[in-house]
């Protein structure tokens, strides 16, 4: 008999979870569920936060000093890694633009968010407290703040993973700069890390469907109110139009105007990876089939496309980086949170580099979105609302981000001229790229 997969579990426990939540509420056992359901979606809650640090660690590091090769292509090094950060700004920018647009979390009513305001006062009174005080701050502050003074001070709390992700990256390139044998035995400690971490996600994630079934029916007892669930289908609404913006228009556009190969040569190259990418969930998985469609179908050099999209299967993470815009402001509108200016752009910095320590597995967008949280002064407990639809929603962020290696990879192979025809071409003698 097949084994059910983890995406369908997740599916039957949130619908399961909200039936369930709906039935108690008829038969008013709201507080049994408060009281013996609950604490199981608390419990997988923590667990999230409690792998996020270990996570960027192990996973940034693991990145950065995957790096050693840049000495022998600086060129081609700095150029990958600065388009990786490039397009990962304008992702999620083009999160926060549309949810500032259309304003998800503004369609739950007021007597839902007064409610809320109360489960959670304490968590939006810090948010406030905060704010007053970066408004006494000098304009160099959150410049300040980047840089830690005590690292065990400022690993203490998912709030200042800004500074942990800050001395993670220094600790990765003095790694890259000592000899190689030294660095080895240092390398090989978080590479082996790095993979317990992994597994420690993959054991939590079993839990995934029971944590999801408490988390919803705990969502239905306490906020019984139909406009929670408006509001969070606008919410998948909008980071679906995101990811479908970046995919089908952004990235062809951009290898349309600067590589000159079109919409159709592109699609056709990379489309059998972004099937995988999208029923996995998971860049790495993907990894082995994206590298050898930009290879074989979109004509970058095997050099090229064996340094560029292992790079992009750890830091490129468009979609991911999107998503976190999005829910983070989302969040904060259904708390009824004003996010500033200055509280978005370090939205933006913190999302960006939380995606480039995203381990390339399914789910983990959805630890690093609690550091994006926790930076911002967003209340986690606001988790519960999104994480129902978080699974169909990895899938196309996937997708978005193997899409955004291919591309990086054409880039990069056409600006040092690694680009070329591609090994199997897919289309008759009388058609030619670019046309």
């Amino acid at each position: 008999m097949k084994k059910l997969a983890l995406h369908w579990k997740i599916i039957i426990g949130m619908v399961a979870g909200v039936l369930f939540g709906a039935l108690c509420v008829q038969f008013d056992f709201n507080q049994f569920v408060i009281d013996w359901i609950k604490p199981f979606g608390t419990i997988f809650i923590n667990l999230l936060k409690l792998i996020a640090l270990p996570l960027i660690v192990a996973s940034l590091i693991k990145g950065v000093s995957d790096l050693q090769d840049i000495s022998k292509l600086s060129k081609m090094g700095g150029r990958t890694i600065g388009i990786y950060l490039i397009t990962t700004m304008i992702a999620v920018s083009v999160g926060l633009l549309i949810v500032n647009i259309v304003q998800p979390g503004k369609t739950i009513n007021e007597a839902t968010r007064i409610e809320m305001m109360e489960k959670f006062g304490g968590d939006a009174a810090g948010k406030i407290a905060a704010a007053e005080d970066q408004k006494e701050a000098g304009p160099l502050q959150p410049l300040i703040d980047i840089v830690p003074d005590n690292i065990f001070g400022a690993a203490s709390s998912n709030g200042n993973m800004l500074q942990v992700i800050f001395f993670v990256i220094l600790f990765g390139v003095g790694m890259i700069l000592i000899p190689q044998d030294k660095a080895a035995p240092v390398k090989a400690f978080f590479d082996g890390l790095n993979e317990v971490i992994l597994k420690i996600i993959d054991l939590i994630m079993l839990a995934a469907p029971i944590g999801i079934f408490a988390l919803m029916a705990s969502l239905v007892v306490e906020l019984p109110s139909v406009d929670v669930f408006v509001a969070l289908l606008w919410y998948a609404a909008c980071v679906v139009f995101g990811l479908l913006l970046l995919t089908g228009i952004f990235y062809p556009s951009v290898v349309k105007i600067l590589v000159k190969r079109d919409y159709k040569f592109f699609f056709n190259g990379i489309s059998p990876a972004q099937l995988v990418a999208f029923s996995t969930s998971s860049s790495a998985a993907t990894l082995p089939v994206t590298m050898e469609r930009v290879e074989e179908h979109l004509g970058v050099d095997e050099e090229v496309a064996s340094f560029v999209l292992p790079i992009g299967a750890t830091v490129n993470m468009d979609g991911t980086a999107l998503y976190q815009g999005i829910a983070a402001v989302f969040i904060a509108q259904a708390f009824n949170l004003d996010l500033s200016l200055g509280a978005q752009l370090g939205i933006i910095m913190t999302a960006t580099l939380a995606s480039i320590g995203s381990a390339a597995v399914p789910s983990a967008g959805m630890v690093m979105l609690v550091i994006v949280l926790g930076q911002a002064g967003i209340p986690e407990a606001g988790l519960a609302l999104i994480f129902a639809i978080d699974r169909p929603l990895d899938m196309l962020r996937t997708v978005t981000n193997v899409t955004s290696d291919a591309m990086v990879a054409m880039l990069v192979a056409k600006s040092v001229d690694k680009l070329g025809e591609p090994k199997v071409k897919e289309w008759d003698d009388n058609y030619h790229p670019g046309e």
